[in-house]
């Protein structure tokens, strides 16, 4: 039988932590989960089925910069975005918002979208909720995400507020304008900054729109980990128990680790793949920049636990030179270990939720990273 929405099982908890699956058309996602980041229909350094080896079972996309280039339109044309890039799992595209919110003085905020310049050649363009959701129509996501605003925070509470309520009533005309399309799924954006009533101010009203899935915004824009974690100590719990919880843009490992504990289900980011391009690795007991240079005479792998490409086939040393010349190879290697990194992150904690393990598990994370870059021989 043809699956034609998207259902979420939640298996187990251990804690506040949640094993579950979000079930789709295109193929089941396992949660935890992290999505590799496609900004441009492309895991940067990757091959899609690469980035599938490394365990993924969904990429995010980039709504604002697939409608600058090559255009949404072209790429249904050419059979969606699925056909466009090779990559027949789930995508989740973002909804445009948070790019045009970062782009200062080239865009002008009014009630009813955002009107803007393309970073690329300066062409004006407007971006309002039926808009977003026509873009991500024609790349034709598996999920989509609701139109919102998003302030850089520290912010000022009005500020906040009046952020937040706008979002909210753009989060009911993503929904008018979603309508019903089987197969397709529309997430909601919780917001409120810092504010635990202004979060549940925005959830309310997001539960009362009604979604499929339900997104945790306006974290990571720069209060640090703590102020993060103590809003994430009750914003998923805000949001219905039965729909996944996403937080966007997130994160470190620690960071993940940290979310997942306080009930996140789905998370993003470009740190494994841009820092795999700028030489620095994820391994289990710690960031390791491979462009030092203790690194050009030494044998081993970057982890010698991890299963990669990079791991298996070639030696620190080798990876040291080819990062330190900017020889492709090398962004391709390193960004294929920490994609990999970052998904067997993901199943060592579903396995644990799943056994009950999951308090010794994130107390042996933290214990393995303290220890440091694997020392010299």
């Amino acid at each position: 039988m043809t699956r034609t929405h998207l259902t979420f099982d939640l298996h187990a908890t251990d804690g506040r932590a949640r094993l579950g699956t979000i079930r789709t058309p295109r193929g089941d996602i396992r949660t935890p989960a992290f999505m590799p980041v496609g900004t441009a229909a492309t895991v940067k350094a990757m091959l899609p089925g690469s980035v599938r080896e490394t365990g993924a079972d969904i990429l995010l996309g980039n709504t604002y910069h697939l409608m600058l280039r090559p255009t949404a339109e072209r790429i249904a044309a050419l059979g969606g975005l699925h056909r466009f890039m090779n990559w027949d799992r789930p995508i989740l595209t973002d909804s445009g918002g948070f790019q045009v919110m970062s782009l200062g003085a080239l865009r002008k905020l009014d009630p009813d979208g955002v009107t803007f310049r393309s970073h690329i050649d300066g062409s004006k363009h407007r971006l309002t909720p039926a808009r977003s959701m026509e873009i991500q129509a024609l790349l034709g996501s598996d999920i989509v995400m609701a139109f919102d605003e998003c302030p850089a925070l520290p912010a000022d509470r009005d500020r906040i507020a009046a952020s937040m309520r706008l979002s909210m009533d753009w989060a009911q005309r993503s929904r008018d304008a979603f309508g019903d399309r089987p197969g397709h799924a529309l997430f909601g954006i919780q917001q409120g900054g810092l504010e635990p009533d202004l979060r549940e101010e925005s959830a309310a009203a997001l539960r009362d729109i009604g979604f499929d899935g339900y997104a945790i915004g306006g974290l990571a824009v720069g209060e640090g980990q703590e102020a993060m974690f103590a809003c994430l100590d009750y914003a998923p719990d805000q949001l219905p128990e039965d729909r996944p919880r996403y937080l966007m843009g997130v994160g470190k490992p620690d960071d993940i680790v940290g979310a997942v504990a306080r009930g996140v289900d789905m998370m993003d980011c470009v740190l494994p793949s841009r820092s795999g391009r700028t030489g620095q690795a994820f391994t289990r007991t710690g960031v390791v920049n491979i462009r030092n240079a203790r690194h050009a005479d030494d044998p081993r792998p970057l982890d010698e636990q991890c299963g990669c490409p990079a791991c298996r086939g070639y030696s620190r040393a080798y990876l040291h030179h080819v990062s330190r010349a900017k020889e492709i190879i090398g962004s391709m290697l390193m960004t294929w270990h920490n994609l990999h990194y970052y998904q067997d992150l993901m199943t060592g904690m579903r396995d644990a939720i799943a056994g009950g393990t999951f308090a010794s598990w994130q107390a042996r994370f933290h214990a393995d990273r303290a220890e440091g870059d694997i020392p010299l021989l």
